[in-house]
């Protein structure tokens, strides 16, 4: 697996792991050190913008708010965007491809085809979010 892929991933579980727990990406980091920079980047962009990027999920998943999402859905979502929305140096098609192949590994093929619309949808409107 690649590097940013790896980062990518662990920035998932971080937030999955954060929210289930009901703390912040930080303590998550704080008990595995051991961490990519660029994951800890993306798990902190998520955290810090948590708000608007669960406004582009509500606005672009057609009925299917976040809340509503599987945990581990609304956490690969969540970092893909963060890096669609705030991160211009990331081609779309690399944020979305990396979003689904993660997926693959911690979600269903359901889920993949879910992942992979609404993050379309997001990527067309990219430039005016």
């Amino acid at each position: 697996m690649r590097t940013r892929t790896k980062a990518r991933q662990r920035a998932v579980e971080a937030g999955f792991e954060a929210e289930a727990r009901n703390v912040t990406v930080q303590d998550v980091f704080d008990r595995n050190p051991d961490v990519n920079d660029y994951a800890v980047e993306l798990a902190v962009l998520v955290q810090d913008n948590k708000a608007r990027i669960d406004e582009a999920i509500n606005t672009y998943a057609l009925d299917w708010p976040a809340d509503r999402m599987p945990a581990v859905d609304r956490a690969i979502v969540r970092v893909a965007l963060a890096e669609l929305i705030f991160k211009s140096e990331v081609d779309a098609s690399v944020a979305i491809s990396e979003a689904l192949e993660i997926a693959g590994v911690l979600s269903t093929p359901e889920s993949s085809k879910f992942i992979n619309g609404l993050l379309g949808r997001v990527a067309i409107m990219r430039e005016s979010i």
